[in-house]
């Protein structure tokens, strides 16, 4: 009895856990508009990265990739948890090698990304109300040491 009990409990443990991880609203096939985002101080990408986002346990697995103003590959990978704690970055730029989320709101979290242990970028990404697009407003200093601000809007696909 004892041994049906545990199976039963790790079926529904293992259930709910993947329903929940479904839920998050940001998975999905994401494209930035690059006429409607905000390159402070610029210049806006070639063409807008795409971001692939996947539902993980109380988190996300993000893939993007793109083409910079110079015509050179962009992109990044990264599972992290909401938990708010640093995890390892691949970023093909080199800006950043971790990155930390937190929930904000039931729509909303913010990512902090970091190189050598200080934030160099920091990130609220706010999904509209009706899930067909997110706003990414991003606050940093570049390699070089130049501030931006970029207000990024992302359609899903």
């Amino acid at each position: 009895m004892y041994r049906k009990m545990q199976i039963v409990l790790m079926f529904l443990f293992v259930f709910s856990a993947t329903a929940w991880a479904q839920q998050d609203p940001f998975v999905g096939s994401w494209k930035a508009n690059v006429a409607k985002s905000k390159y402070n101080p610029g210049p806006p990408p070639a063409r807008g990265n795409m971001h692939e986002i996947e539902a993980v346990p109380n988190g996300i697995r993000v893939v993007t990739r793109g083409v910079n103003a110079q015509g050179e590959p962009t992109g990044s990978q990264w599972t992290a948890y909401y938990d708010g704690k640093d995890v390892p970055m691949n970023d093909l730029s080199g800006n950043f090698d971790t990155i930390a989320i937190k929930k904000t709101g039931p729509r909303s979290f913010e990512a902090v990304s970091k190189k050598g242990g200080k934030a160099v970028r920091t990130s609220q990404w706010t999904l509209s109300a009706d899930g067909t697009s997110f706003t990414r407003t991003t606050k940093g200093t570049n390699a070089q040491g130049v501030a931006f601000d970029d207000v990024l809007v992302y359609e899903k696909q």
